[in-house]
């Protein structure tokens, strides 16, 4: 079975799926494994051993250590596309995860700013430092142009247009797409990019975004800068970097924008991923109903 992750593992690699795709298939396999090899007593663990009853006895044991129905859906996930792989691949004659049940649950609503919130998050970095200065920039890319943050640690100086106001976007699984850039952003990016020689070193080359060092910021990095931009303007727990991509989304739908543009803007390959930001923006449209319809408005 090792050596059919190993084989999995590198498959998903050369596909372009983010680095945390690839470490959550490949933990939920090995944990998978662990316990397999507890129910065999063998430290090797045989695919032709694997049933769909042993499948759905790990199923059984992650829920009973309560492992939420979003955790199970995933896990039961995982199993589903590597047996598929091995089957395909001639390792299984029979493909035990076949028929595996996949819990259904209940899609987390994201969180988001309000656009009062968001304009104090922004103004928060000090232009005088150059690193308040790159800062914002990122800040104002992101909810911009609802930018991941892999995005942000993997961008070059040739993706952005400031002239045309658009970014190129390298995504997840290497697909592409063009994203416009407001006027502010613009104005963000233009002041990073007359001082981002200050940041350059020998290791900088065309990255956009570098840090102190001069090398590329990475993902960690970005997270570390923004959540304690965060930190400072959210007022309740579950709040994240994230959190500015969501309000992105939810701003441009409040306004009135196309499901399916937004869905282009993020990079999302199918629409229904998207569609989970319409429940978010049901609030405004209520409001906006109860001032336009004749008969919408509240009694006193």
């Amino acid at each position: 079975m090792q050596k059919a992750i190993d084989e999995y593992i590198n498959i998903l690699i050369s596909r372009g799926l983010s680095e945390n795709t690839i470490t959550a298939y490949k933990k939920d396999l090995l944990q998978l494994q662990e316990f397999l090899k507890k129910y065999f007593e063998d430290e090797k663990v045989k695919l032709v051993q694997i049933t769909r009853l042993f499948l759905r006895d790990f199923m059984r044991y992650l829920s009973d250590n309560d492992r939420n129905n979003r955790t199970l859906a995933r896990k039961a996930t995982t199993m589903k596309n590597f047996f598929q792989f091995c089957e395909k691949n001639k390792l299984l004659e029979k493909n035990p995860a076949k028929n595996l049940h996949i819990p259904k649950f209940e899609k987390k609503l994201p969180k988001y700013f309000s656009e009062k919130e968001m304009e104090e998050l922004l103004n928060i970095p000090d232009l005088s430092s150059k690193f308040g200065i790159r800062n914002r920039a990122i800040l104002e890319l992101i909810y911009s142009s609802g930018l991941r943050i892999s995005e942000i640690s993997t961008c070059k100086m040739g993706q952005i247009d400031l002239d045309e106001k658009i970014i190129k976007i390298i995504g997840k699984g290497n697909k592409e797409r063009i994203v416009p850039i407001s006027s502010k952003a613009k104005i963000s990016l233009r002041n990073y990019e007359n001082i981002r020689d200050k940041f350059t070193s020998r290791f900088s080359g065309e990255s956009y975004f570098l840090s102190k060092s001069g090398r590329p910021l990475s993902p960690n990095e970005v997270r570390e800068i923004l959540s304690r931009y965060l930190n400072l303007v959210a007022k309740t727990k579950g709040y994240s970097p994230h959190s500015i991509r969501h309000s992105f989304a939810t701003h441009l739908l409040a306004r009135g924008a196309d499901l399916r543009a937004v869905q282009e803007m993020l990079g999302h390959s199918n629409l229904s991923t998207t569609e989970i930001y319409t429940h978010l923006t049901l609030k405004d449209l209520k409001k906006v109903y109860e001032r336009t319809h004749p008969r919408g408005k509240k009694e006193n």
